[in-house]
């Protein structure tokens, strides 16, 4: 098995730790810029007036974009070099920011959704050359522990992002939310909706300033460039699609991806419409058990269990959540209670705390599929992440399906969908995984 040295072109003497603590800076970002939407689908639900289904268009412009542009952005890699794809990343984001602000003034929903697709584009980018370099600046065994570290940072910043967003753009409206917004008259909602629009101006602005400072310090910085030319198993000689590994996994992080955001941003709509105080935090509470959960994948993979290992249980906990989402009640706080209302945080209906603990659910699932998907792959690597990227489309798709399901049976019942999709994870980590050719 090579070693990081052998990935980086860079001296046999350079650690691992610079390139590391650089990654790990970009995938704050990720975390934070990505978790926003949690905080901002509820938040535009109320400023444009839209359905369920509609407020959630504001996810579906920004992962398809993985899938519209992820191809492309592997082709600008190619070109480019990791290094220089990272920095025109935070360009293209920083350019998405901007466009916030015209979308704020005009309170134009098409603008937000292309604001978004601009946002999620530059992410794609950034995706499609980081991720790899996690995977390759060690063995092969423990990625499933660097990518951890990376999700960590990642969760982190998605508990931070809707706590900021509440409070710098909400402001004294915090506890506002679509049920409070409709019994208003047309005359105060209409000067709400305004002085909530806004507020996006400033934060957006300064979110897009320090990505520009930040693409020009990593544009100067010593991050090596990665060298997969000497991996054992090239697979010049096969198509992307003869590897099943792959395949599946591309698969699996399309629905893994579509649980994720379902567990993220749909429990602000449905905390919304239960009237569930700051709404646009209830992010953060998903989050946080990710977090939790990343950190309990650091102390148990691989010393306890292995990446498949894992991938499985995670799974199987998935099921079990999910169909306590759509079996709990909805005006029982005791989950909640028991878990942490001791502590002085403020507790939820036992439905939404599923939903949250999902977030424990899923930490493991992304660290555990790249590390399984891009085995073997050589030469092909950066193809194969760019289809992986590709799959971050189910967060377009899923939450979409779900919006439509909970118009038509209600927001708890619509929950039965993720069933199916923990069933499917499983099997990629049990079995899918494992296979090297189509039979």
């Amino acid at each position: 098995m090579t070693t990081d040295t052998s990935h980086l072109t860079s001296s046999p003497r350079n650690s691992a730790v610079m390139p590391m603590v650089i990654i790990g800076t970009l995938f704050f970002i990720f975390g934070f810029i990505t978790w926003l939407n949690g905080a901002l689908i509820p938040f535009l639900q109320i400023v444009c007036d839209l359905t369920e289904f509609q407020a959630l268009l504001v996810a579906f412009s920004f992962y398809i974009a993985y899938t519209v542009m992820a191809l492309p952005m592997s082709w600008v890699l190619d070109k480019t070099g990791y290094k220089n794809a990272m920095v025109l990343g935070l360009l293209i984001i920083s350019a998405g920011c901007l466009l916030f602000i015209p979308a704020a003034y005009g309170q134009t929903f098409a603008l937000f959704l292309f604001a978004q697709f601009v946002v999620g584009t530059g992410l794609t980018i950034l995706q499609t050359a980081s991720n790899p370099y996690v995977v390759k600046i060690g063995p092969h065994d423990t990625a499933a522990v660097r990518i951890s570290i990376m999700g960590l940072l990642n969760k982190a910043a998605g508990v931070i992002a809707p706590i900021v967003f509440t409070a710098l753009v909400l402001g004294d409206f915090a506890g506002i939310t679509a049920q409070s917004v409709a019994q208003m008259g047309e005359a105060e909602r209409a000067q709400q909706v305004s002085a909530l629009a806004d507020g996006l101006v400033s934060p957006y602005l300064g979110m897009a300033i320090g990505l520009i400072l930040l693409g020009g310090l990593l544009k100067v910085s010593k991050l090596p460039e990665l060298d997969l030319s000497e991996d054992a198993e090239s697979g010049d000689s096969r198509s992307i699609l003869a590897f099943p590994q792959l395949i599946l996994g591309v698969m699996t992080l399309f629905i893994y991806v579509g649980v994720e955001v379902i567990a993220g941003d749909t429990i602000g709509l449905f905390g919304s419409q239960l009237g569930v105080a700051n709404a646009t935090t209830l992010t953060s509470y998903t989050m946080m058990f990710m977090v939790i959960g990343y950190i309990v994948g650091l102390l148990v993979i691989p010393r306890l269990l292995s990446q498949s290992q894992a991938l499985t249980g995670s799974a199987l906990l998935g099921i079990i959540l999910s169909l306590l989402v759509v079996f709990s009640s909805a005006e029982s706080t005791l989950v909640s209670e028991f878990v942490w209302g001791w502590t002085g945080i403020a507790t939820l209906p036992d439905t939404i705390t599923y939903i949250a603990l999902l977030g424990f659910a899923n930490a493991i699932v992304w660290p555990a599929v790249w590390p399984l998907a891009l085995h073997g792959l050589g030469k092909l690597t950066a193809r194969g992440s760019a289809l992986l990227i590709m799959g971050i489309a189910g967060g377009a798709i899923l939450p979409l399906i779900y919006g439509g399901l909970a118009e038509s049976i209600g927001g708890q019942a619509a929950y039965w969908m993720l069933v199916p999709c923990y069933v499917f994870i499983w099997f990629y980590g049990f079995k899918g995984h494992t296979l090297r050719a189509w039979r």
